[in-house]
């Protein structure tokens, strides 16, 4: 496995820290359901500027499996998907495809709404919590779906949906889209209570309708959809990922830098905005997108993870970083998923004084990070690690960035130019 070694250092004054620029790839969370929201369409779908990650080609790797003709350029982030020639196949997402990435549940609604049937091995990825699938299941029951579960997969069968109303018991984006896909094709008029807000369930939506889906109300907590009989398929570019812009912003604040983020996803990332201004960094937006500055003296936060418009749950390992440079004591709350503070060993390894109590921990600072050998444990994690060892006195070297690589495109080319000391080596560590 690979693992990457950071030579860090204290911050020294404003300015001394990453400077330059950097592009904002495509949005991991909202590829991934788009990629499966291809099988719907009847001809090709082809999709833009996306990002070059493990997820994306395993996402390509499932639809392949489906029956999908997969054309994927990745050096020109374009992928070309026809679904065609699906529904002579068995529909079915095995568990070897499914295991390493909980995402590819999100094949369900698709195959039930254009196909009338679908098996999908219950999920896997990151381990962060019980991420039932229980939501998603009753959404698809409503709109007619008959469901059996055995021997570790989930069995879907309809002849044709029918449109219904749907409220979720709690806020679920995965379930938010399986559901709000499979009701594209439906007939009749569906309304879904309760329903995720995030961009890229928005981004989904603006992707069904120009597809020719008839859905209203994405971006709110309710959606309507007037189901149709065919969808086409269309040309896509995927919108710039607020969690990487947010991960990169929090780089330049800790070293005390001056990063400009080009093509940031500004609208999308006022959570995360209000929070770097509360401790006190400087952010600017201009034509090109955020600007980043970092600051002396890093002021304490409160945080607490909420659905979108709130906080988001994939920000709360790197915040916690940020929190642990500050000078004094911060407080972050997890109210998403239960497990999602697997981090704070491995920071505490690096020096941070982190002590958590159920679903809250305590940070108090300023921390002197100081370099060592850590293991990502998941997503999120891998990019917190780095971040700390980025303003770590010696060498630290993280490994597991296999976890790293579903979501950040090669971190390390990219945090090179701005100054960074950062190095991958292949086939190393555990």
């Amino acid at each position: 496995m690979d693992k990457i070694e950071i030579s860090g250092k204290h911050p020294g004054p404003p300015g001394t820290g990453l400077c330059g620029k950097l592009t904002i790839r495509g949005a991991k969370n909202a590829a991934l359901p788009i990629q499966c929201a291809a099988l719907l369409g009847q001809g090709t779908t082809r999709l833009r500027h996306l990002p070059r990650l493990t997820d994306v080609s395993t996402m390509n790797g499932l639809l392949r499996e489906l029956g999908c003709s997969v054309a994927a350029d990745m050096d020109a982030r374009t992928v070309e998907i026809d679904p065609d020639q699906v529904g002579a196949g068995t529909l079915e997402a095995p568990y070897e495809q499914v295991k390493t990435m909980r995402a590819s549940v999100t094949v369900m609604g698709p195959l039930l709404g254009r196909f009338g049937r679908a098996r999908v091995s219950l999920p896997g990825g990151c381990a962060i919590g019980a991420r039932p699938i229980d939501q998603h299941l009753k959404g698809l029951e409503a709109l007619g779906a008959e469901v059996e579960l055995a021997h570790g997969y989930v069995e879907l069968r309809a002849k044709r949906l029918i449109g219904a109303r749907f409220s979720f018991d709690k806020v679920t984006v995965g379930g938010t889209q399986n559901v709000m896909m499979a009701a594209s094709l439906a007939k009749g008029h569906s309304l879904l209570e309760n329903v995720a807000r995030e961009p890229e369930v928005q981004e989904l939506a603006v992707f069904l309708n120009k597809m020719g889906a008839r859905i209203s109300g994405a971006g709110t907590d309710a959606i309507e959809i007037e189901g149709v009989d065919a969808l086409n398929g269309i040309d896509h570019a995927i919108l710039p990922d607020r969690i990487e812009a947010g991960t990169f912003a929090i780089a330049a604040a800790i070293t005390r830098g001056d990063v400009l983020l080009e093509h940031a996803p500004v609208d999308h990332m006022h959570a995360v905005i209000d929070k770097l201004v509360e401790a006190g960094v400087e952010c600017r937006v201009e034509d090109g997108g955020l600007r980043v500055i970092g600051p002396e003296r890093i002021r304490p936060i409160d945080v607490v993870t909420r659905p979108h418009p709130g906080f988001p749950t994939d920000m709360q390992a790197q915040i916690m970083v940020l929190a642990a440079m500050a000078d004094g004591a911060s407080v972050i709350r997890e109210t998403i998923f239960e497990n999602r503070f697997m981090h704070v060993p491995e920071l505490n390894r690096l020096g941070a004084d982190i002590v958590v109590n159920g679903n809250t921990a305590v940070i108090r600072g300023p921390t002197r990070f100081s370099g060592t050998t850590v293991m990502a444990t998941d997503l999120r994690a891998s990019a917190s690690l780095v971040l700390a060892g980025l303003v770590a006195d010696g060498q630290t070297e993280v490994r597991r960035v296999y976890h790293l690589d579903r979501g950040y495109e090669a971190i390390e080319a990219r945090l090179r130019p701005l100054g960074a000391e950062i190095t991958r080596y292949h086939g190393a560590g555990a």
